[in-house]
């Protein structure tokens, strides 16, 4: 078993002279250089995969995971990760080519530079404790930003080898470690940040939104969501429980991006829940309980909010549904409900519990998802290819997964974000890398085009005609909103109207006509 560090509070005193020494260590200007920032990442690298022994226990300690899952959603995804940028950030860092820029204007080289945003704060979270902490500081290194992390108390094992990688592997006059609760994070956010980030829940979100509203300070929010899993009665209900169960029993059902509640159609619900009960016993043969492969709930606080919600449902217990308050153990729980004012649908459980709601069809599914919540985190649809588009065309999400539980979430070079009240802003691979940058547009007026910009000096009089032809752009449609068919365009586009549609119809014609030609040279040969 490795030996951990102990967790302490930052004192409340020293926070502010730590912000300072990040602070002014970005306007030094040396965290924009691209090797140091590599340096930094390579490492971290090594600082993690040196560590990776105690960053195991720590969260087996935290909240019972297992070695397995740990490597797979936390150490190895960061490991990955950094490597991933080191990889991209050389061809990242240079300058992009403006896009759509008329042509009077192309002598003006305009171009987009990437800064970096200058110097933030990253608040961390327990569920995920590894990964939703480094993930986050991996982008900010990676674009150019000094950063404080303010881990999550309630993983305090996981918070303490963080810290004590990040002082050996990085530079401290750049990049530190803040632990502690309320107190600690009220005295960071206290102080003046370029950007903020933050991974939790809506309440604390909304809080954090407030404070950085007061001194303009942008914010990425990852909360969670009650987010919905769909299944029509043309899903396959194996592939359905199989792959859902897997969702919500990954780390005891913590993930803010699993299903919250299932609402199925009433035609497929008994196979479903007969392909559950397979699942959980295939899954756990001996029991949760005794497996090595299901954690445990991260604390009592919030063990006894689940229980609570368990207590108060008037739904029925289909599987499951045993608990061990000493041991923090709650059992997979399925329930049957039939109101959405349950106390298993009005609040994000955020545990291994599995509310199913019978539903007629996929209209009443629809309408009863968007009256849950109509902006979580992710949606789930399950059925063929007609149902999940039309699931997908009439809800809205942070993300969706069809015909499976988060994997869009699982793909770590794929934006990740929330819409409305489950976040705002994105991250994971290339994106962790512009949620730090910001996008500087840039021209360079050279001197021999002073005469051509004659027009915008006073005096006026006598100039507005010529500043219209040099600007003003025509437009192709009449005062019904309709399009205009010019026929010199027409003739020359084929009737595609646009470059791209003539290219594909001149395409057309040349290969139909190149196909005739062969006929007829067959027809002479035979």
């Amino acid at each position: 078993m490795a030996e951990l560090p102990a967790f302490n509070h930052t004192s409340l005193e020293s926070i502010a002279d730590i912000s300072n020494t990040v602070r002014a260590t970005f306007h030094t200007h040396k965290t924009r250089s691209v090797s140091y920032r590599l340096t930094q990442l390579r490492k971290l690298y090594w600082g993690l995969k040196d560590n990776e022994d105690a960053l195991l226990e720590a969260c087996k300690r935290d909240l019972g995971k297992s070695s397995f899952e740990t490597y797979l959603t936390e150490v190895g995804w960061c490991e990955n990760d950094i490597i991933f940028m080191c990889n991209n950030l050389e061809k990242w860092v240079k300058d992009e080519a403006a896009p759509d820029i008329p042509l009077m204007n192309k002598a003006l080289s305009p171009r987009i530079r990437k800064e970096p945003l200058g110097c933030v704060l990253i608040i961390g979270a327990y569920n995920f404790p590894i990964q939703l902490s480094l993930g986050p500081l991996i982008g900010a290194i990676a674009a150019g930003c000094t950063a404080i992390l303010k881990p999550s108390e309630n993983a305090p094992a996981a918070a303490a080898v963080m810290e004590m990688i990040i002082k050996k592997s990085l530079d401290q006059s750049a990049y530190r470690v803040v632990q502690g609760a309320v107190p600690e994070s009220t005295a960071l956010l206290d102080q003046k940040w370029d950007k903020i980030f933050y991974t939790g829940n809506m309440n604390v979100g909304k809080i954090i939104a407030k404070k950085a509203a007061e001194t303009l300070t942008p914010v990425t929010l990852e909360l969670g969501g009650r987010n919905p899993a769909i299944i029509t009665r043309n899903a396959d209900a194996r592939l359905a429980a199989r792959r859902l169960l897997w969702a919500k029993l990954l780390n005891a059902g913590q993930v803010c991006v699993s299903q919250n509640y299932i609402l199925v159609d009433k035609e497929i619900l008994p196979a479903f829940i007969a392909e559950m009960k397979k699942a959980m016993d295939e899954f756990y043969p001996q029991g949760a309980k005794a497996s090595p492969d299901y954690g445990r709930i991260v604390n009592e606080r919030q063990f006894l909010r689940l229980k609570k919600m368990l207590d108060e449902s008037q739904g029925k217990i289909l599987l499951g549904g045993t608990m061990d308050e000493k041991e923090k153990f709650l059992e997979p729980t399925v329930i049957q409900v039939d109101n959405v004012t349950d106390s298993l649908m009005v609040d994000e459980s955020f545990g291994p519990l599995i509310p199913i709601y019978p539903v007629k069809n996929l209209d009443e599914a629809i309408r009863l998802a968007n009256e849950v919540h109509d902006t979580p985190l992710g949606i789930y649809p399950f059925g063929n290819k007609q149902e999940t588009n039309r699931i997908l065309a009439e809800t809205r999400s942070g993300g969706a997964s069809v015909n499976d539980g988060f994997f869009h979430a699982s793909i770590p070079t794929l934006a990740f974000g929330g819409v409305g009240e489950s976040g705002q802003g994105s991250y994971r691979g290339k994106a962790s890398f512009d949620c730090f940058t910001h996008r500087r547009s840039v021209t360079t007026t050279p001197g021999w085009m002073e005469s051509l910009l004659n027009v915008r000096y006073p005096p006026y009089a006598g100039k507005l005609k010529q500043f219209q032809r040099m600007s003003n752009l025509s437009p192709n449609f009449d005062r019904d909103g309709k399009v205009k068919r010019n026929l010199a365009t027409y003739i020359l586009t084929l009737g595609g109207g646009s470059f791209m549609a003539a290219v594909k119809r001149y395409l057309f014609v040349a290969i139909l006509a190149l196909g005739v030609k062969q006929y007829q040279l067959r027809r002479l040969g035979s």
